[in-house]
């Protein structure tokens, strides 16, 4: 169950590794093909997407109610982009729009998929399940070194001692936003250190 436990726990841990990366890269095309486009719509569209950028390598280090704020400027940054896509359209700059629209769909799905492995973690069941196995595996372990009393008591201290530490890397792996084990966010601050600064 601790072995079960532990490896749903690194795949998502992974996983949302992976979404973070898949999200910079999609900025990242999005933000160079956005230069293909024509004035003002290349200096507004940078801006946005700089600022889209930098909200991913802070909304990990926030609060809650933080967070839902940075999420619903999210929203308004696509619709922004989008709207820029649909008057593009209508115009005489068909190969860049279409290269653009490509890459702004890609980040928004990206955005999309992150978002998802954030809230993917080990159902509540599966960790109240681990705890009360554990718990009484350990229960069970001293109550046989109780009816031994000649037994020596250190190998079921440090085999408790272990299945403690891992439970306690199985919480930290499943918590994004909390704990040692975070979310990686160099890519964002590698993208946004890349990303041309616009001035207002």
């Amino acid at each position: 169950m601790v072995g079960f436990s532990f490896l749903m726990a690194l795949t998502r841990f992974e996983a949302r590794r992976e979404a973070t990366v898949a999200l910079a890269n999609a900025i990242g095309t999005t933000a160079l093909r956005a230069q293909l486009l024509p004035e003002p719509t290349r200096t507004e569209a940078l801006k946005l997407l700089r600022e889209y950028a930098q909200m991913r390598t802070a909304a990990l280090t926030t609060t809650e109610k933080a967070r839902v704020v940075f999420y619903a400027r999210t929203a308004e940054i696509h619709e922004k982009l989008w709207q820029q896509v649909k008057t593009l359209s209508t115009k005489d700059n068909i190969v860049p729009s279409l290269l653009y629209i490509q890459s702004l769909n890609e980040m928004i799905d990206n955005q999309a998929k992150r978002l998802g492995e954030l809230r993917n973690q080990i159902p509540e069941e599966i960790m109240i399940a681990l705890f009360a196995i554990c718990a009484a595996a350990c229960g069970f372990s001293g109550y046989a070194n109780r009816l031994d009393p000649l037994r020596s008591r250190l190998p079921s201290l440090i085999t408790a001692t272990l299945i403690a530490f891992v439970i306690f890397v199985i919480v930290d792996l499943d918590s994004p936003r909390g704990g040692f084990l975070r979310e990686d966010v160099r890519p964002m601050i590698d993208l946004v250190a890349s990303m041309p600064v616009i001035p207002d």
